[in-house]
Order: structure tokens, then C-alpha cells, then sequence
């Protein structure tokens, strides 16, 4: 049975990481809402406060192995938490509080996910990473002010993070290259390495990541004087492709982290930026709410 199980993660370890990333957030969930419950049913009388950082843990965990391209590393991550478990349930079964019959079982299933875990990381290492089809995102915006001086703001990447919500940092690197962080879902970050790929000034700028960044992704914004001199068209094209596939992106939606509502959103600053030099709000306004526009917003948008 355990040449079975090998033979499978030698086949499809990426499958195998992708399962254990959903029964990490899984277990995670359980131990934040039900810690009590589930100190019952491994026998040990704990702390419900720990048994939710742990919980914190997994999904943590189980969000790295579906969204990162680098899945060793994550398993690698569980391993080390499969070891503090194992060291909590050594301690619960010398202790007269617990209930030894429950704690062995628990051990012994704890033991076989590491083994799982451990198995996984070392072929996932030795194999490049499997992607998906790609996923297209086309938005476009008018901002009342001439191409060049939006061609300008664009190219100077460094201060995109400043109506980019999502994005940490970007820094300038020579050979028209630039290293970019971004926040990913429920804080984790991704980085990349992109280069440009063409460069029409005050009318085009086409870009492309590099081999091994964290999300694949290519795009180009393009600068069309609006007619009747209302300005410039910007549009923005990207193609990206998700570290778990479709269900990478599904996952992203679901922390708010989707890049067709980031950048719908992050043109809009633009404009606010461009047009009026701040981005606005409602926010202490006597008329206003406590907080600017919706609460979704709100939490994408607000610095």
C-alpha cells in the first residue's frame, strides 16, 4: 500500500500538494471555530486560544501550496508544523489530563500526513511546475490629460504602487527590467521579475515576466488620445496565469485579491491621481460615511 501511495505522488505530486492544500484550510477552519470540540475528539485537554493559532497555521499553509508556484516550500512549511503537533501530542501522552487511547491515534495519523507531507515536498522540488490555461483581463479608463504625460507617470514603475493597491514595491532594475511584490491572498506576498518588451514613447509599453516568478503574467497598457480632446484612453490588457490554475484564481477571489477587480479599481485611482493629485474619499466629511465608498472598497482601495 505505501509503494501505491509513492508510485501516486510520483506521478502527480502537484495534485497531491493542491489536496493537502485544501486539508490544511480544511483543518484550519475547524480548529479556529471549533477548538474545544476538536481537543474532545484527539483526547487532550488544551488551549483553545493555541488550537487557533494553529488552525491560523494550516490555512496559511494550505493558501501557500494553492497559490505559490514554489509548493515545496510550503509542504516544507506543513512538515515543520506536522513536528510542533507530534511534540504537543508527546507532551499530552506522559500527561494525566489527557485521554491516551485518543492521543495514540491522533499520533499515528499526525505520523502519516508528515510522511505524506515529506514525500510530496521532495518530488514537487525535482519537478517545474504544472500550469493552467491562461487567464485574460481587459479593462480600459478616460483620464483628462494628454498621452505623454500619462505615458510619463506609467513608465516610471516605482511609483505605481501609488494607485496600484495591490502592489508593495516595484524596483527599476537595469536591461529595462524591474522586480515587483505584490500582496497575494490573505497576506501573502508574490514577486516577479518582469522585462519590458516594447516601448513606443506616449503610446505603448508591453511587458512579460521571467522564468521562475511566483504568478507568469504579460500585459501591455496602451495611450489613445480621446476624442474630442477629452483626454487619453488608457487601456490595459494582462495575461496571467494563476499558480493553481483555475482554482488558484477562484481562491483569489474568494480573499478579494481577483487582478480584473484590482486593476478596474487601481485605473480609477489613476485618474483620481492624475486629475486631481490626491485620490479621494468621504471619510470625515460631516455628510459622509465614517468610511469612504463601499466596504469592499474601502478594504481593497484604502492605504
Amino acid at each position: 500500500m505505501q509503494n501505491g501511495i509513492s508510485k501516486k505522488i510520483k506521478s502527480n505530486p502537484v495534485e497531491i500538494a493542491n489536496a493537502l492544500g485544501w486539508f490544511s484550510i480544511g483543518l484550519g477552519v475547524i480548529q479556529i471555530v471549533a477548538p474545544r470540540m476538536l481537543l474532545r475528539l484527539i483526547g487532550v485537554k488544551g488551549s483553545p486560544g493555541l488550537m487557533r493559532l494553529f488552525g491560523m497555521r494550516e490555512i496559511t499553509s494550505g493558501v501557500g501550496l494553492l497559490t505559490q508556484q514554489r509548493k515545496d516550500r510550503w509542504l516544507r512549511a506543513r512538515v515543520a508544523g506536522d513536528a510542533l503537533d507530534l511534540a504537543s501530542l508527546g507532551n499530552a501522552l506522559v500527561s494525566s489530563n489527557s485521554s491516551k487511547g485518543k492521543v495514540v491515534l491522533t499520533t499515528a495519523a499526525v505520523a502519516g500526513v508528515t510522511a505524506l507531507d515529506l514525500l510530496c515536498a521532495a518530488q514537487t522540488s525535482q519537478r517545474p511546475f504544472q500550469k493552467g490555461k491562461p487567464l485574460f483581463v481587459r479593462k480600459s479608463i478616460t483620464v483628462g490629460r494628454p498621452p505623454e504625460e500619462l505615458y510619463a507617470f506609467w513608465h516610471n514603475f516605482e511609483q505605481l504602487p501609488r494607485f496600484m493597491s495591490h502592489l508593495k514595491s516595484v524596483t527599476t532594475l537595469a536591461g529595462n527590467r524591474s522586480h515587483w511584490v505584490a500582496k497575494g491572498p490573505v497576506g501573502l506576498n508574490v514577486e516577479w521579475d518582469a522585462q519590458i518588451m516594447e516601448d513606443k514613447p506616449n503610446e505603448l509599453i508591453s511587458w512579460r515576466s521571467l522564468d521562475g516568478s511566483d504568478v507568469d503574467n504579460a500585459g501591455e497598457v496602451r495611450f489613445k488620445a480621446a476624442p474630442g480632446n477629452r483626454g487619453t484612453v488608457i487601456q490595459v490588457q494582462l495575461q496571467y496565469n494563476p499558480p493553481a490554475g483555475r482554482m488558484g484564481a477562484g481562491l483569489a477571489k474568494l480573499f478579494g485579491e481577483a487582478p480584473e477587480k484590482q486593476i478596474a479599481v487601481d485605473l480609477h485611482r489613476l485618474k483620481q491621481i492624475i486629475e486631481t493629485g490626491e485620490i479621494a474619499r468621504t471619510e470625515g466629511q460631516p455628510a459622509g460615511r465614517p468610511r469612504s465608498t463601499s466596504r469592499k472598497y474601502d478594504d481593497l482601495v484604502r492605504a
